[in-house]
């Protein structure tokens, strides 16, 4: 029984070693066809952009807006001074002179009724998509005319600038070898370790190089240093169409997974994020509390 119970032993460890040979193979396989379409994509968009060079000037700007929200549910429709944010929103974003339209990218019906009912354009958008980004893509393939640049305006930034929008836009239009443009402004010192507050660093020709919802960059001590200019993302940015197009079929890349920022999956695939700094107080509503605050700073500018 012992020669056996051996044998037996030693067939089953070859067949369990076969079979773990074979499906690690196939598992290096598929790892190399999904990286080789990564690769594959990537060179692609690389190769086409590298081609256009002509001035990007058609320009529309799609407010992504969706009523689910971890953090505050409905927030489009959250009534600012007797206005829905959504609406202050698109308001101050049609004042932007480079934007050729302005629409609502929702997949909520409640959020769409909404903005028509104040004369938004609005595109049908599905819930799969991932982030703004993703939105804003999927809303630009169902419009009708074509555009060269696409403006994500962030739905819960009620007091954006005009100038701001024209600023990232013209930004972009400057720097053929960018397919991406944001803003940042100064760090205020209590927003320093705030994980809601985005903060960016960039190279000395302007171009990004990283953002981190953590402070950066962190020094030594731990501690804020009065004497740097630390700067905060603001939530506006501008795609080259072509690669809005492209960037849905990117993988999801470590760092953007790890901070949960969808730029960094832009800068982990090697593109040029254009970046410049603006004098503006970020107002975004990422809580039920900031909406107090939009409303006294509202009352405070006599902004109505």
């Amino acid at each position: 029984m012992t020669p056996l119970s051996i044998c037996s032993s030693s067939s089953s460890s070859s067949s369990s070693s076969s079979s773990s040979s074979s499906s690690h193979t196939k598992t290096l396989i598929l790892h190399t066809i999904i990286a080789g379409a990564a690769v594959a994509i990537a060179i692609g968009a690389h190769a086409y952009l590298g081609r256009s060079k002509k001035f990007r000037s058609r320009v529309v700007g799609i407010i992504p807006a969706r009523f689910a929200s971890s953090r505050f549910q409905g927030k489009p429709l959250v009534n600012i001074l007797g206005k829905p944010m959504i609406q202050r929103t698109w308001e101050r974003s049609k004042l932007a002179t480079t934007l050729d339209h302005v629409v609502v990218a929702t997949d909520d019906e409640k959020i769409a009724e909404c903005c028509r009912g104040f004369g938004a354009d609005v595109v049908m958008t599905s819930e799969s998509c991932r982030n703004g980004t993703e939105r804003c893509n999927e809303a630009l393939q169902n419009l009708e005319k074509k555009y060269d640049i696409v403006v994500n305006i962030q739905g819960d930034e009620p007091l954006i600038e005009p100038e701001i929008i024209d600023g990232v836009v013209k930004a972009l239009q400057a720097a053929p070898d960018a397919v991406f443009s944001t803003a940042v402004t100064s760090l205020k010192p209590e927003d320093a370790f705030d994980p809601n507050r985005v903060k960016c660093v960039v190279d000395n020709r302007g171009y990004a190089i990283y953002f981190s919802r953590g402070l950066i960059p962190y020094n030594k001590s731990g501690k804020v240093n009065p004497k740097f200019p630390y700067l905060l993302h603001l939530g506006i940015q501008s795609y080259d169409s072509e690669f809005l197009k492209i960037y849905p079929q990117l993988p999801p890349t470590p760092l953007q997974l790890e901070e949960d920022l969808e730029q960094l999956k832009v800068l982990e695939n090697g593109y040029k994020m254009k970046v410049i700094k603006v004098d503006h107080d970020a107002h975004g509503v990422d809580t039920p509390e900031d909406v107090a605050k939009i409303e006294s700073l509202m009352l405070e500018r006599n902004l109505s």
